[in-house]
C-alpha cells in the first residue's frame, strides 16, 4: 500500500485523484480547509483504501509547518506528494502573519512540503512530486527583492512568479535526490470544477460558463497525472495534460534557486513578514 498525500484534495482534480487512489487500495492523506467536503468525498469513494484528513489553510506558514510535522510524525514513507491546493485572488491580500497570501499558498507552502518531507519521499521506492503549477514562464519572473509584491502587484505578475519559483523548486528537490520524479503539471485545458477564490464577477462567470461548456470532467483531466504517479521517471519534467513540454532553463538557474531558498528562509521568519 502506497501513501499518497494530496493538498487541495477535497475539491476538483484533487478530490478526483483521492477517489481514484482510495479505489485502488492506497492510503490517501487529504489536506484541505473543509472537513465536510472530505466526509462527502469519503462517502462517495469506493474501494479498500484508507483515508486520512488534515484540516489546514496553506496560505498560513504556521499551518503548513504544522501539517508537515504531522505527516512526519505519522509516516516514515511518502510515495507521492501532489501539490494541488488552490485559492485564486486577483488582488494582493496580506495574511494575519504578515505575508502575501498567494505567494505563500502557491509557492512557500510547497517549498515547506517538498523540503520538509524530502527524507520521507527518499524512503519510497519510486518517489514522485506532482506540482500543479502550469509549466512555462519567463526566467526573470521572480522579484527577489519583493516577492510579496508590495509594489506593483498584479495577478499576471504574481502568477508568473509562482510558476517560475515552482520550476526552480524542482531543481532543488532533484539535486537533493536524483531518484525523485518532480513533475510540473497543468491540465491541457479547462476543467469542470468548482471555482475557489476571491475574484471579480467577470472571472467567476467566465470560469463557470466556459468550464461547464468546454471543461473536462475532473476524473478525465487527472488521467495523465495518474500515469505520471504510477510510473514516475527520475528527474524533472513538465506536462500539459499528457503532452510533455520543454523545461524552461535560464543562465542563472543554480544561482536563482539559491537566492530563492535564502529569501524563503528569511521571509517566513515571524520576525520578518512580507
Amino acid at each position: 500500500m502506497r501513501t499518497i498525500v494530496i493538498t487541495g484534495g477535497t475539491d476538483g482534480m484533487g478530490a478526483a485523484l483521492a477517489r481514484h487512489y482510495l479505489g485502488a487500495g492506497e492510503q490517501v492523506v487529504v489536506i484541505g480547509r473543509d472537513r465536510a467536503k472530505f466526509e462527502a468525498l469519503r462517502a462517495t469513494a469506493s474501494g479498500p483504501g484508507r483515508a486520512r484528513f488534515f484540516a489546514a489553510d496553506l496560505s498560513s506558514v504556521a499551518e503548513s509547518r504544522r501539517v508537515v510535522e504531522q505527516l512526519r510524525a505519522e509516516h516514515d514513507r511518502i510515495d507521492a506528494l501532489v501539490l494541488a491546493a488552490s485559492f485564486i485572488r486577483q488582488s494582493r491580500y496580506v495574511t494575519a502573519e504578515g505575508h502575501e497570501a498567494s505567494w505563500v499558498l502557491f509557492f512557500v507552502s510547497k517549498y515547506l512540503f517538498v523540503t520538509g518531507l524530502a527524507d520521507r519521499l527518499r524512503a519510497a521506492e519510486r518517489p514522485v512530486v506532482v506540482n500543479t503549477a502550469v509549466p512555462g514562464t519567463r526566467t526573470d519572473a521572480i522579484d527577489f527583492d519583493d516577492p510579496g509584491m508590495r509594489a506593483g502587484f498584479t495577478f499576471a505578475r504574481a502568477n508568473a512568479q509562482q510558476r517560475r519559483a515552482n520550476e526552480l523548486l524542482g531543481i532543488l528537490a532533484t539535486e537533493a535526490d536524483p531518484r525523485l520524479s518532480y513533475v510540473t503539471w497543468g491540465p491541457r485545458g479547462l476543467v469542470r470544477t468548482s471555482f475557489a477564490g476571491e475574484v471579480g464577477p467577470a472571472m467567476q462567470l467566465s470560469a463557470a460558463v466556459l468550464g461547464r461548456l468546454l471543461g473536462a470532467r475532473p476524473d478525465t483531466a487527472i488521467r495523465p497525472m495518474i500515469s505520471l504517479i504510477d510510473d514516475p521517471a527520475p528527474g524533472r519534467s513538465a506536462y500539459r495534460g499528457a503532452r510533455r513540454k520543454p523545461l524552461v532553463t535560464g543562465d542563472h538557474d543554480g544561482r536563482d534557486i539559491a537566492r530563492l531558498a535564502a529569501l524563503i528562509e528569511r521571509d517566513i521568519s515571524p520576525a520578518s513578514p512580507e
